[in-house]
């Protein structure tokens, strides 16, 4: 695989919102929770509760990287928090929280992508660390 081909699907999928660049049994891992969301579908089903549920918010993009092999995103999420998320209740408080993925791919398709979220910044910036 060339790296130029996996760019042009990261750029694909995250910029265009094009789901065709994702495999049809492409796996996205929460790290922080083990969830797994799998296929098309279900990956979109897993975004739609994270940027439209559990906040009101939007990816801001620091990095883009991606190899013969792998990629990554790095950025930060960017809005509101407008519902439960890692069991803290809706605060309504708007949040920039870090967030990294990294994904894998197989012939110019996203087949993994594994989701790091800064958990910690989020409860800090929502007031709900101990």
């Amino acid at each position: 695989m060339s790296a130029q081909r996996n760019l042009q699907a990261l750029d694909g999928y995250l910029v265009k919102h094009d789901d065709s660049y994702l495999a049809e049994d492409a796996v996205f891992t929460d790290m922080s929770t083990g969830q797994a969301s799998t296929g098309r579908a279900g990956i979109a089903a897993m975004l739609q509760w994270f940027y439209r549920v559990a906040f009101d918010a939007h990816a801001e993009t620091t990095t883009v990287f991606a190899d013969d092999d792998h990629g990554v995103f790095e950025g930060f999420v960017v809005g509101r928090h407008t519902g439960e998320f890692a069991g803290v209740p809706a605060t309504g408080k708007d949040v920039r929280v870090p967030i990294c993925v990294t994904y894998d791919f197989r012939d110019g398709q996203i087949v993994a992508g594994r989701i790091y979220v800064a958990v910690p910044a989020f409860l800090a910036q929502v007031g709900a660390l101990g």
